[in-house]
Formats: C-alpha cells, structure tokens, sequence
C-alpha cells in the first residue's frame, strides 16, 4: 500500500463584484473543505469576492495577476475552483496564469457550468486538468486521494480528465442517497459572518442553509434539474435544524436563505421543519426561500410565517399560454393574485420572478407577461423581477438555439466581472467570444417579437412602474388600447428628452417626477378619457409613492390630563391625506380583483397613506377625521378646532357634549400614532 503524501490545496471563489450577489460565504467550497478535515491533506479557501469588498484586491488589468499570485504564496499542489455561469471567464483565466508560474499545480474545477462543458473545457483549455461533474463531496476526496497516492484517476467516478493528449469522461457518479452523510459545513475555515455583513453592507448577518437537491420539472432553461437528474432529496429536519442552531448559536447568523428550489413541494416537510424550529426556539430567526404557486396555500403561509420565514420567491415566468407551453412551465395563473394577497397577508413578502424574451415570443406575449406584473402590482406588496434568459449550458435552450446565439447586451447574469473602469477586461471579452458553447450564458437569444435592446430596458426598469405606478399603467393601456411595452418604451423615451441623458435610463426618483406629466401631456389632456375616476387613480398612486418616500413612525401619544382644551395637536410626519370625488377604495378594490369598470358613482372619500416600515397602509376616514388632520397643523388647540369642527356642521345637541366626545375621539387618534400633542 503506498503512502500518503498530505497534499496542499487551494479552494477558491473567483472575483465578482456585483452588489447583489455574491456577498455570502462560498457554500460550495467550505462543504468540500470540510470533507477533506479528516484527512491529512492541508485546505486554505480563497474568497476573492470577499477580498474585493474588503479592499485587499484592486480591480484593475492586474486583478487575474494578483489572484494567481495570491493563490500561489501557499504553493498548493492542487487548486480547486468553484466555478458559476458568470465566474467561468475569471476562472480560465487564473488557471491560465497559475499553470504558466507553476505547471506542476493540478487545476479542478467543479459547478454547474463546468459540468455541462466538461470536455469542451478540457479541449480548449490545456492548462485545466480536470473537471468534478455534479455532486462533488466525494468525487473531489477521492481525486485528492488518487494524486497523493499516485493512483489512476479512472476510477474516480464523476470525473473527466486529461490523461497525456487523451481526454478521458468517467462514468456518473450515483448521487447520495442520504444527503445527511456531509458533513455539516465548516464556517471557521472562512472569516466570520460578521465580516461579511460589514464588507458586503448588509442588514444582517446571513448564512445560506442548503435545505436539499433537485427538481423534477424540464423547464428548457434550467440546468438544476438536469444536473440532478430530475430527483428531488432533501436533508432530514433534525439535521437542517440542528445546523440553523449551530450557525446561530456559534457563528451569529442572523438571517438564513434556504437554498433548495423545491421547499414546499413536500407539504410534510415543510410542517415538520417549522415545528421544529419553533419548538426549538428558533421561530425569531428570519428565513427566505423558494416555492411554487401551487404548492402552498393559506394555511401553510401561516405555519411558515410562525416559524420566521420573511420573505419567499415565486417563479411565474411568464403570463403567456404560448411561452408557458415552450418553456414547459405548468402553473395556474388563477391562483396568482390569491397567493400573492395570502402570503403578504401573513407578513411574507413575495418576490415575482418573470421572464422576457424566449426566441419563439410575440410582442402579445410579452406584453401578457407585463400585463401580469402589473396585475401582481396592483395586487401590492411584492418585489417584481424581470429578467431576459439565460442560456446555460446543459439545457434545451442551449442545446436547441447554440448557432443563434448573439452578443447584444448583458443579461442580469452576464454581470459581475466589470473589473475595468466599469468594464470587462478586454481579455475577458476576447475569451467569450472565442466559445459560446462554453461562455452561453454572456450571449442572447434572438426575440421574434421584439429588438433584444428593447427586452433589455424592460427587463432592467419595468420592475419600477409595477412598484410605483401599476393601477395608472394598466389603466392608460386599457382605457387607449396601448401596448405595455410599447407605452413604456414611450415613457422612457420621454424621461430621455426632458432629463437631457444620452441614454435611456429610469430612477425611482424620475419615475415620481415624471410619470404623472408623461400620462397628462401625452393622454389626459389630448384625449380626456371615459373612465372619469382615472385622474384621480393617478392622484391617488401619486400619494401613495409621497408617503413612501417619508416613513411614518408609529409613536402613540396621550393627551395630557391638564388643560384639556388648551393642548395643540399635530398631524405626524408621513400621515398623508387625499380627498377625492370618486369612491376610491372601492374602485382599487375591483382592480386588484381585475375588474375596471367603466364608472362609478361620485362619493366623496377620504383616503390617509402612510409608510409604516416595509408596509404602505392606506386607511379610508371619515369626514370627521379628516376635517381634523387637515386642522392640525400645530397652529390651533382642541377647543378651536372642536368649535371650527362644530360651526362646519356638526351633530345636533349642544356643544359641549360635542367637545367632549370630541376630545376622546382625538385620544383615540393619538393612540394610533397620527398625531402628537404639545
């Protein structure tokens, strides 16, 4: 039996800098470390994303230099990367530059990308040794094993590798029956979550939870549920938990992502793990994660609200039949709206993952899918996200559309390796284009329906009309038969000529100062509309965004016991009143119900915004309530205001019954937080 010689290796995430991804400790890389703790070998982990953000690498041309020389002051005999769609550039190119200063260093990669293009790297890349395919927990031990013994590298399952000019593909390796079998992952080897928090500006400190693998669907543009082979596993709950404790306890995570595309396809596991949670005590601890539509419902939202779960993400994708079909997404979109109302309703909110730009799309079937962001909008408390597709090697889409392929514009996960003046290097550009196959994901997919810098504007600003004005947008499209998308491009066009910019580009900021004149010169007042509440749905969102941008603090106050009559209240900051002609509570009652009728009856409303936290109430009060905010501006005390309240028509009786029910009323005000008292 021969020796072991122990081994130095690196395990590295490559640069990156993109502000929101990428800001959490590698997960990947610390499981693989922490597979290799028992054995002889040594393990150093390289976060150059976590260097950047700490400012001990420079971007710059020298920032593949500084990475390969960093890497190299251990003098590792095996680096190891981890290796996404985006990061695959940078990848090539330290490997590139660590084989050039030490040849004798064997090169790993391993990840999604990497999987799928195992040989075509190899080919094309000399300098990379070899690839770990798929689950890598074991095949990587194993291929260290095999170096530090000096044994043949064909029996490592799951591996391809360079064996002299031969390119050699190793049978699959079977995926773990029992994923509980790795090893809970080591955060010591890597700086502590606190760190992170700081460097990346983040509220809290936040660790990914890798829940399970897997996903049994074929959507032609994902690569999760082929690299998995359309199984689903999942850790067991006590072994989920039990991590989540000790990531708390030991390490101060504050906040978990729930790594796994399909938590609550198991209605079981999902009750399982939030009741021991809770019954461990952990319910305060905030959690994200993943669902679909059709595998939750009021009851389950409940649940995992009790047990911390904050925030979820749907993928909608689309509100084309057609596209759905081409994409293979099954999904019912009736059930949207009432999911989406449901699960804020229980203090989650719900991020709408859609998709824009399939090859086989109409401008119909885009502007279904916007109609529906917008509906979602409308609906309220959710963050919208569009996005083009991504084409990722080891999918249909891949596989079906690779000679259409073109370069146009990046996609949200083209991004992340602007290292250069807000640029790529022009050595990164040069290796995209020198293998689509390999870098797909930095390419687009030619749209029927609709110019792919068109798709790009709609995917990168759209999300802010759904957010701030979507009763007003959908509205303007059904009352003058206008195409969402076309209309938008119509906005921004119109933001482009009065801000003076060169490019189109759209802020929340000019979004508040320009909407509502873009809808007024070039709509409301060359074509008055039959809908005669529409102005006032443009107010009344109008309102809703000012509110937004003051918060409301909730402080209750009471009314001093001494000299009733002589305290002067005044309306908070962030209360803001509308008064309008139309019954307005009602009438976006019927939108978020999908109904915009024609008219309505003229009652006039009184309306109170406020942006409490993550939350925008919108209050309907009386004319009493109203009349008094309106009043109180810390000019006037309550005996004047209750005799200006009483001379405008108040109840019948004598004034003084009315003063005192007066004051009581206005206690109850102050103990709501809409008022102060000096």
């Amino acid at each position: 039996m021969k020796s072991v010689s122990p081994l130095k290796i690196s395990l590295v995430f490559p640069p990156f800098l993109l502000e929101s991804l990428y800001n959490l400790p590698p997960l990947g890389i610390i499981t693989l470390a922490t597979a290799l703790k028992s054995s002889p070998h040594h393990v150093a982990i390289h976060d150059f994303v976590l260097e950047i953000r700490l400012g001990k690498l420079e971007l710059g041309p020298r920032i593949y230099q500084d990475c390969a020389e960093k890497i190299l002051e251990g003098s590792p005999d095996l680096v190891g990367f981890s290796a996404q769609c985006t990061t695959y550039p940078a990848v090539i190119q330290i490997s590139r530059l660590i084989k050039e200063r030490s040849p004798r260093t064997k090169i790993i990669v391993g990840g999604h990308n990497s999987t799928f293009v195992d040989v075509e790297t190899l080919e094309r890349f000399p300098f990379v040794d070899a690839i770990v395919r798929g689950e890598g927990e074991i095949t990587f031990v194993e291929l260290v094993d095999a170096l530090a013994e000096g044994k043949r590298l064909d029996q490592v399952d799951g591996l391809t590798f360079r064996s002299g000019k031969e390119i050699v593909r190793n049978p699959d390796r079977s995926l773990l029956k029992d994923l509980d079998l790795i090893p809970l992952p080591d955060y010591s080897l890597v700086p502590p979550l606190s760190v992170y928090k700081d460097a990346c500006s983040l509220s809290r400190s936040i660790a990914i939870l890798e829940v399970g693998r897997g996903c049994p669907h074929r959507c032609v543009y994902c690569s999760e549920s082929i690299l998995w082979r359309r199984r689903t596993r999942t850790f067991s709950v006590p072994r989920i938990v039990e991590e989540m404790e000790f990531l708390h306890c030991k390490h101060g995570a504050e906040c978990f992502v729930l790594a796994y595309d399909q938590f609550t396809a198991n209605r079981h596991f999902v009750e399982e793990f939030c009741s021991l949670v809770i019954q461990k005590g952990l319910n305060h601890i905030p959690w994200y994660c993943i669902s679909r539509l059709d595998t939750v419902d009021e009851a389950l939202l409940r649940t995992m609200r009790q047990a911390g779960c904050e925030s979820m993400c749907y993928g909608i994708d689309s509100g084309s039949k057609k596209t759905l079909a081409f994409i293979r997404k099954k999904i019912n979109q009736e059930i949207l709206y009432q999911r989406v109302v449901e699960t804020a309703e229980q203090g989650i909110v719900p991020t709408l993952s859609f998709v824009i730009g399939f090859p086989e799309e109409e401008r119909a079937d885009i502007d279904d899918t916007l109609t529906l962001a917008l509906r979602a909008g409308i609906v309220g408390n959710n963050n919208p996200l569009i996005q083009m597709p991504t084409v990722l090697p080891g999918t249909e889409l891949h596989e079906r559309y690779l000679a259409s392929l073109v370069r146009r514009v990046d996609t949200y996960f083209a991004l992340g390796l602007e290292f250069f003046n807000g640029k790529r290097l022009p050595s990164d550009e040069d290796l995209i284009n020198s293998s689509p196959e390999i870098f797909s994901s930095f390419y687009n997919l030619p749209c029927k329906g609709m110019g792919l810098y068109e798709l790009d504007l709609i995917a990168t600003y759209f999300p802010l009309v759904v957010q701030l004005y979507p009763r007003s947008f959908l509205l303007t499209c059904i009352e003058y038969e206008k195409s969402p998308s076309e209309l938008f491009i119509k906005f921004l066009s119109h933001v482009k000529i009065v801000t003076n910019k060169k490019e189109f580009y759209l802020s929340a900021k000019e979004c508040y100062d320009y909407f509502s004149r873009f809808l007024t010169d070039k709509f409301l007042s060359r074509q008055p509309p039959s809908r005669e509440y529409f102005e006032e749905v443009l107010r009344y969102e109008d309102m809703a965004n000012e509110a937004a941008r003051e918060p409301f603090e909730p402080l209750s106050s009471d009314i001093p016991q001494n000299e009733l009559r002589a305290i002067v209240p005044e309306a908070r900051k962030g209360i803001f009143l509308g008064e309008f002609d139309f019954p307005l509570p009602l009438i976006i009652f019927d939108f978020k119900a999908g109904s915009f009728h024609n008219n309505y009856e003229k009652k006039k409303t009184y309306v109170v915004f406020r942006q409490t936290g993550e939350q925008l109430d919108v209050l309907e009060v009386n004319r009493f309530v109203a009349d008094f905010l309106s009043l109180a501006d810390g000019s006037l005390n309550l005996q004047a205001i209750a005799e200006n309240l009483w001379h405008r028509g108040g109840p019948k009786g004598k004034k003084e019954d009315f003063i005192v029910e007066f004051i009581e009323a206005v206690q109850i005000l102050g103990e709501e937080g809409f008022v102060a008292f000096h």
